[in-house]
């Protein structure tokens, strides 16, 4: 055997390997590999990225987006001033829910209600916390909200002590296309289905602001043909057992007419009974619901059951819908957005039949940073996303906040990270807790700007009286609004 000739063989190879190698080195692309692998079609919501890429246009661009205007129609009589593209943030579209606020504020009338979807941005109740707290602090409203029976991210929720036992089975409507029973409206339903062990679940306050008691515990649960299922509480050194009936698509019960500090909750004979979540708040102010979800592209909200989102919305009453998406839509291997936009403007359309009269706000993806020859930038993806996302917020007329120039725009995540104290993870993508209040108060003070336009708005409009049919009669009309 020629061992020579076979070794002056390999060397010849990776010679040329080499030189190959750095030849097309130059015309390779800076960043070869994207952080997230191309989804996989065993999950929903990125099966449903897949068919929303093999329906992509291409590329718009357009030179002139940043001058493009934005007028606005009058509702209820009032009219914001018209907008740029570049400067879009849609107050005119929430006039339906500062007209709410005003009435909380001003007539201590009424109560509203929030419902924040977002990805893991917002795991353990981030950001959200801090943003219902600023709510509560001016508009009243004490709780938590709705929150899961069981939850990926229980363990670093500092707004809520929540513990559950392991044999809960749960669909979501990340991974599941057709659940037993239809989705609540944390896109989940879960199943206490083992016959031998109780499965239970357990909530306690802790000292947050506002917060400090499970406010008029609630159950939410869907209907089943199973007629035994009950649950026992615990409350301190009581025990309050109570029936279940799942007659209805949508079932509540109230655990016990006070504000405990602290239950425990098991579900006996409970099998193939939907259960959705409990609910704490009450019943007074803003509450705003946390339906955080890990690799959510927002897409996936538009398989609600219409039925069942509209006994949620009798029993809830939304105002404001905010989707605050994008962390799990970056880098899927190319800048065209216009899938994404087109998808998310009918997934808001769908919301919107699904909650009726509800105003919808589009929070844009936040910066985040990539290794490019050795050095931290902002992704390349981060602002045609933010575009595509300011796009459908527009063409589905709902407000928007650019949450990456409210940042700092390009290179804001590395200073977020690199400062101290830091406000961001050394992902170069998530938040701190420091960093999450942050951007609590950013997106407060971007509502409540809009809010104080409103007020001034509103106070230059005029109803004139509409004489009825009857003699010495005046009603007023939405159609008797006029401006001074």
């Amino acid at each position: 055997m020629n061992t020579s000739k076979y070794f002056f063989q390999a060397l010849v190879v990776t010679v040329l390997a080499a030189v190959s190698f750095i030849g097309f080195k130059s015309v390779l692309p800076k960043k070869i590999f994207s952080e997230t692998g191309l989804p996989s079609k065993n999950v929903v919501v990125d099966s449903l990225l897949l068919d929303a890429l093999n329906d992509a246009d291409a590329l718009v661009t357009n030179d002139t987006i940043a001058n493009e205007k934005i007028h606005f129609t009058k509702i209820d009589g009032i009219q914001f001033p018209t907008e740029t593209f570049e400067d879009f943030k849609g107050f005119q579209y929430l006039v339906p829910f500062y007209e709410k606020l005003l009435q909380l504020e001003t007539e201590q009338k009424g109560k509203v209600r929030i419902a924040y979807f977002g990805d893991s941005m917002t795991d353990g109740d981030m950001i959200v916390q801090d943003f219902r707290t600023l709510f509560q602090q001016k508009f009243g409203g004490k709780g938590v909200g709705f929150v899961n029976i069981t939850s990926e991210s229980a363990a670093s929720r500092s707004s809520l002590v929540h513990e559950f036992s392991p044999n809960w089975k749960t669909q979501s409507y990340l991974k599941i296309k057709s659940p037993s029973h239809p989705f609540g409206v944390n896109g989940h339903v879960f199943y206490a289905n083992d016959s031998l062990n109780a499965a239970w679940v357990k909530f306690k306050a802790n000292k947050i602001r506002f917060a400090t008691e499970l406010n008029e515990p609630t159950l939410f649960y869907g209907r089943s043909k199973n007629k035994e299922g009950k649950i026992k509480a615990v409350i301190g050194t009581d025990t309050i057992s109570k029936k279940l009936n799942p007659n209805q698509k949508l079932n509540l019960l109230k655990i016990v007419d006070a504000n405990p500090a602290a239950m425990k909750v098991y579900f006996k004979e409970a099998d193939s009974i939907p259960i959705y979540g409990f609910n704490f708040d009450d019943g007074k102010g803003v509450h705003v619901d946390n339906f955080s979800s890990r690799g959510n592209s927002g897409l996936p909200l538009s398989t609600f059951n219409v039925d069942l989102m509209h006994d949620f919305q009798e029993q809830l009453s939304y105002d404001l819908i905010i989707l605050h998406y994008g962390t799990n839509v970056l880098n899927y291997g190319s800048l065209n957005y216009n899938w994404y936009e087109k998808r998310m403007k009918k997934t808001v359309e769908h919301l919107k039949a699904c909650f009726p009269s509800v105003t919808i706000l589009v929070v844009s993806t936040a910066d985040k940073a990539t290794k490019y020859d050795l050095e931290m930038k902002t992704d390349s993806a981060v602002v045609p996303l933010t575009t595509a996302q300011k796009r459908y917020a527009i063409a589905s007329e709902s407000g928007f906040v650019n949450l990456f120039t409210l940042m700092g725009g390009d290179g804001s995540m590395i200073q977020w990270v690199e400062e101290t104290p830091a406000k961001a993870n050394k992902d170069y993508t998530h938040f701190n807790f420091r960093g999450a209040k942050e951007v609590a108060n950013m997106l407060y003070n971007q509502i409540n700007e809009g809010y104080q336009q409103y007020k001034v708005l509103r106070s230059k409009r005029k109803i004139k009286p509409k004489v009825t049919a009857k003699k010495d009669s005046v009603s007023f009309t939405k159609d008797s609004v006029h401006e001074e």
